[in-house]
């Protein structure tokens, strides 16, 4: 056997060890103190964040244990229960009174088309999947398919996405596509590509529309303003859920290998995993906010943070652009990152988040949707498939 083989042998038998241990995490998590639903970490978090347990609907329902697969009925079933009189979903799965999220109800349509695709029950929740379905029509002021938000209302509390954002609308062009709504998918995905006219002449891109020059779609926008900076989430989902091109899907994803060399060269970054988001906002930047200084700084949490969960959809991109070694390496890549903790005891810390410049484990350990997300990028490479989304 030669010398890379051998290499590549250990680096995928870590890859199994580290996929036992994100089981065991997801099962140590599956019964909190509220409810016995799950917690959304082992420690710091006992409570049942919506978006965090959607999220990790993927890897739960990849891993095919018939434990997880019943507590994610468990879950959308009292989601469903909690959901407001006019179809919206609670922040927290057990609390109906905690509302106010722009992400969490797409994110129970995606949930829910996972947990039917995955068990065969293509009828399951659908009283509460019309009401949803009607709640995220309304979310849109100019009926036009596309979805309007409040700063700090999506999984970003740090941070302000304004008006249209990239990704609650990727969110509902996936869930569109997967329950079986092609027609309004596809007017949401013209919608995304539409130029508006201000000031009577001038065209400005919506959001969702390619940023010139750069093969990406913009974090958000509304009317002549946006952002450009690089939305990691979104554009994954972006690429996993179809609605990029797969011309524009390698573009971008080659285009995000250079960037991170770059960063990798100024500092920036310590790992060839890239940052949440990128360019940081830095201070005198025009987006920065004072509360920045203290909760949100340059390479950490949602300005610029490297989050487990989202190098896994990152990783679930590569594959859906059929970059299948990449992959493979950005997979051993995360196994490394995984191990790192802030308990120094635990072998695997699956923690939140890391600081992008020095790697350092800056949130709580045991994050569910850190390891149910491993998961899941892992079966999308060892099958060589996106996992879910292949099929509509």
């Amino acid at each position: 056997m030669e010398y890379i083989d051998t290499i590549m042998d250990l680096t995928c038998n870590e890859v199994e060890k580290a996929k036992a241990a994100a089981l065991q995490v997801l099962l140590n998590n599956m019964n909190g103190p509220f409810m016995g639903l799950p917690r959304t970490a082992a420690w710091g978090y006992p409570e049942p964040y919506t978006r965090d347990l959607m999220f990790s609907v993927l890897g739960m329902a990849a891993s095919g244990n018939r434990y997880l697969i019943g507590s994610i009925e468990k879950t959308l079933t009292v989601l469903a229960g909690n959901q407001s009189l006019r179809g919206h979903i609670p922040s927290f799965v057990h609390d109906p009174l905690n509302r106010g999220a722009s992400d969490t109800t797409p994110l129970f349509l995606l949930a829910v088309a996972i947990y039917r695709r995955c068990t065969g029950k293509t009828e399951f929740l659908e009283e509460a999947v019309q009401k949803a379905l009607t709640w995220m029509e309304y979310q849109s002021p100019s009926d036009d398919y596309l979805i309007s938000q409040q700063p700090t209302s999506d999984w970003r509390d740090e941070q302000w996405v304004l008006g249209y954002g990239l990704y609650v609308n990727v969110l509902s062009y996936a869930y569109l596509s997967m329950l079986g709504y092609p027609e309004r998918a596809f007017q949401l995905k013209i919608a995304m590509q539409a130029f508006t006219i201000t000031n009577g002449t001038n065209p400005q891109h919506n959001t969702g529309a390619p940023v010139p020059q750069k093969p990406y779609y913009a974090l958000w926008a509304y009317k002549e303003y946006k952002s450009d900076r690089f939305d990691l989430l979104g554009n994954s989902l972006a690429i996993i859920s179809g609605l990029a091109s797969p011309d524009m899907a390698e573009s971008m994803l080659d285009w995000i290998e250079g960037e991170c060399l770059q960063m990798k060269a100024k500092n920036e970054l310590a790992v060839p995993l890239p940052p949440n988001l990128f360019p940081f906002i830095l201070p005198g930047d025009k987006d920065w906010l004072p509360r920045y200084s203290q909760y949100n700084r340059p390479g950490e949490y949602h300005n610029g943070g490297i989050w487990p969960f989202i190098s896994a959809l990152h990783i679930a991109a590569l594959v859906a652009a059929g970059k299948n070694r990449l992959a493979e390496e950005k997979l051993f890549e995360l196994t490394r990152l995984i191990k790192v903790s802030d308990n120094p005891d635990l072998e695997y810390g699956f923690n939140e988040w890391y600081k992008a410049q020095t790697a350092e484990a800056k949130g709580q350990d045991w994050q569910t949707w850190s390891a149910s997300l491993y998961l899941y990028a892992a079966k999308c490479v060892a099958e060589e498939r996106v996992v879910f989304f292949n099929d509509f």
